[in-house]
């Protein structure tokens, strides 16, 4: 089945997160496990109907009444053929070994780095608060392609801190995880260097975040704020 552009999948055995960039800023559709197999049948190219009467007949041997499950199966894919969800969708690779997560301090900036960090992080709150969200992935991915190298982890702390120290100086104004992880990409990239700009879902609770990644490992976290893992939806990386 064909994919769909501007739908991204993050998979785990916990369900299915589907993130639909099409339009506006962006919206999310959480799938719990029995959804995400009816989702997972229909984007391998078998009819809705079909995967629906498969599904209930595999939860029938299980003791659950086949009719409960069509019933709650069908309404799950008419609300995700309404919204253009019900079918294949990108979904990044899987690394052969998950990065580490890095809780990194603040660390000094130089007035290059400054400089840097306030252009990025400017770049991405227009990008993000006065254009569509497909927009400022193309401009993600314009970046990548600048001249440049993959940074250092040190690199990619120290443009995490560039972005940090700008955002301080925008008071009344709050940056959220997508506008900082984007802000670090842009940073990086006038830095002449490159890191990953990746967004991603959890489940139960259902919740989505950015990030930024670099040498094998996610970049800046907070502990108190992020319960992790979160499993990517999308990746805006280098081409090569």
């Amino acid at each position: 089945m064909t994919k769909h552009p501007g739908i991204y999948a993050a998979v785990s055995a916990s369900g299915v997160a589907l993130m639909d960039v099409r339009t506006g800023r962006g919206r999310w559709q959480f799938l719990d496990p029995i959804g995400a197999q009816l989702w997972e049948k229909v984007s391998c190219g078998t009819d809705p109907t079909d995967a629906v009467d498969e599904l209930a007949a595999q939860w029938a041997l299980r003791g659950v009444p086949a009719e409960r499950v069509r019933v709650d199966l069908t309404r799950v894919a008419d609300q995700l053929r309404t919204a253009g969800l019900l079918g294949a969708a990108l979904r990044p690779p899987t690394p052969e070994v998950p990065p580490a997560l890095l809780f990194a301090p603040r660390q000094p900036v130089s007035f290059r780095g400054r400089l840097a960090g306030h252009a990025g992080l400017a770049g991405a709150l227009v990008l993000l608060r006065l254009l569509p969200l497909r927009w400022a992935l193309s401009a993600a991915r314009a970046a990548t392609r600048l001249p440049g190298r993959a940074a250092s982890r040190a690199e990619a702390v120290s443009v995490h801190s560039a972005v940090r120290r700008a955002a301080s100086a925008w008071p009344g104004s709050r940056i959220a995880c997508l506008e900082e992880s984007l802000a670090c990409l842009l940073t990086a990239a006038l830095c002449g260097w490159r890191v990953r700009w990746v967004i991603g879902a959890r489940f139960s609770p259902n919740g989505a975040h950015a990030w930024t990644e670099a040498a094998g490992q996610i970049i800046g976290q907070d502990r108190e704020e992020r319960v992790w893992p979160y499993v990517p939806a999308l990746q805006v990386e280098h081409p090569n």
